[in-house]
């Protein structure tokens, strides 16, 4: 089941995140996140009128993804970033794709035009992710980020939702 996350989520949620920040490139954050600290950026989130959903298996939380703006200034209101991130134990199962649809659906119905999502490079599963939803590589940055001793590449892939 997809549905939106509630604040009782955050502690599965950070699990989640940490799992990737701990032992990946995939995130550039080097310091696992409280289950206080998730549940701030899940109430920014839904504060800012965004949609944050989870993917719930057998009563457990197993992924989420969410929106935010893509930038501060008003001209960019029609755009945002999205991410998604998966249980370790749960990936290549169809989850990223229900929630990805989900969450372009709800964006499309708020009137979002241009949906970026960044990706730590190379992740082919997560470019072919964002690829099936039509998403286009836009940008390549290369070495943009350090972690582990290694600098990693990030490129944003693209869509749109609305003419």
């Amino acid at each position: 089941m997809i549905r939106k996350a509630k604040t009782s989520d955050a502690a599965k949620i950070a699990s989640i995140y940490n799992h990737y920040v701990k032992n990946t490139y995939i995130t550039f954050e080097v310091d696992p996140v409280s289950e206080e600290g998730m549940l701030g950026r899940i109430e920014e989130c839904l504060s800012n009128k965004f949609p944050w959903l989870v993917a719930e298996y057998e009563n457990v939380v197993v992924g989420y993804c969410y929106a935010s703006k893509w930038k501060g200034r008003c001209a960019y209101q029609h755009s945002v970033e999205a991410t998604v991130y998966l249980d370790a134990s749960t990936t290549s199962q169809g989850w990223g794709s229900k929630l990805y649809a989900e969450l372009l659906r709800k964006l499309a119905e708020m009137n979002v035009h241009a949906v970026i999502c960044g990706i730590a490079l190379p992740n082919a599963a997560s470019v072919a992710l964002h690829e099936k939803f039509g998403m286009e590589k836009v940008a390549h940055f290369k070495e943009v980020g350090r972690k582990f001793g290694c600098w990693v590449d990030v490129g944003y892939w693209q869509c749109l939702l609305r003419d």
